[in-house]
């Protein structure tokens, strides 16, 4: 059994460095990543997806059970961080303010202790899961939860965890499903062809 950790398909807010709302929707060439992920993913045997109840999160992992035909859950721990009052700002507009500073605390958002916090107990919800499954788990959220899980909580299995590491939309990470959790292939995006790839923008 394989734990595959899968962020969502491109946004146009993605695209156009914009933070985004829980709403927001995968743009054409998020659906056309997620359709290539979906396939890539066709021919293993998937036991249950689990995804953020975000659209984007979920748009994604429709995809998935599309040609997987696995059960699908949602789970509200999976969520982005909450940046409050930034939504829908672009990143540009924010100048000198740093959204991701450690000790940057957005208005009506999350600190990193709280969302830090919050990802602990996603995964758990994530660990719960796997017991008895028949099959690899999948699971759908997002960038900035991904990279909460490889800097606190995977063994990197070798791979090294850069600063200023982009998880790329649609990215794969597979991780060996019982503890230490080592991560087995870091953010892969070879399902991808080269007009279906992001920017890296965040």
């Amino acid at each position: 059994m394989t734990l595959l950790l899968i962020r969502h398909g491109e946004t146009d807010f993605n695209a156009g460095r914009i933070v985004q709302f829980p709403d927001t929707p995968l743009g054409e060439n998020g659906i056309s990543q997620a359709e290539r992920l979906g396939r890539h993913l066709a021919s293993r045997n998937i036991g249950l997806v689990l995804s953020s109840d975000y659209r984007r999160a979920r748009m994604t992992a429709d995809q998935v059970v599309a040609h997987t035909r696995a059960p699908l859950l949602e789970d509200a721990s999976l969520r982005e961080r909450n940046f409050g009052d930034l939504r829908g700002r672009s990143y540009a507009d924010l100048g000198a303010l740093d959204p991701f500073a450690p000790n940057y605390f957005p208005p009506n958002g999350e600190g990193w202790p709280a969302f830090n916090a919050r990802v602990d107990q996603a995964w758990q919800v994530i660990l719960s899961h796997l017991p008895g499954l028949a099959g690899d788990l999948a699971v759908v959220t997002h960038g900035l939860v991904l990279r909460s899980l490889f800097e606190r909580v995977l063994d990197n299995g070798g791979h090294f965890i850069e600063a200023d590491l982009t998880v790329a939309n649609t990215s794969v990470t597979a991780v060996e499903a019982r503890a230490p959790w080592c991560i087995l292939e870091l953010a892969s995006i070879a399902h991808l062809d080269g007009s279906a790839r992001d920017g890296g923008a965040a």
